[in-house]
């Protein structure tokens, strides 16, 4: 069994990442959402919400959640989890701001 090294990856500019708007990116086959949120902290998660698949990015923001377009499901962008009375948990990714530029790990 292998293990990868987690590896930083350079997805976007900064200034071209809307305020609490989703933004997809798609690291080694993984669809992965991008928020930006009105505090300035930029959040990467699983692209899939756990109920029926929705794409995240269309999404509305809210503080550090979003609220998945197709059920309403609100879901945490710093730990993944589905909020009561839902359940479930997505993938998080962590996000550095450096140079002006968004890098994932994965």
């Amino acid at each position: 069994m292998t293990t990868q090294t987690p590896k930083k990856v350079k997805v976007i500019e900064l200034e071209h990442l809307p305020m609490q708007i989703g933004q997809e990116v798609n690291i080694e086959g993984k669809s992965i959402a991008l928020f930006r949120l009105s505090s300035g902290d930029v959040r990467a998660v699983s692209n899939v919400c756990p109920h029926k698949n929705g794409p995240l990015t269309e999404g509305v923001v809210s503080g550090e959640y979003v609220f998945c377009a197709l059920h309403n499901w609100k879901i945490s962008l710093v730990t993944g989890e589905v909020q009561k009375p839902d359940d479930g948990c997505i993938q998080t990714y962590e996000t550095e701001v450096k140079d002006g530029y968004v890098y994932i790990t994965v």
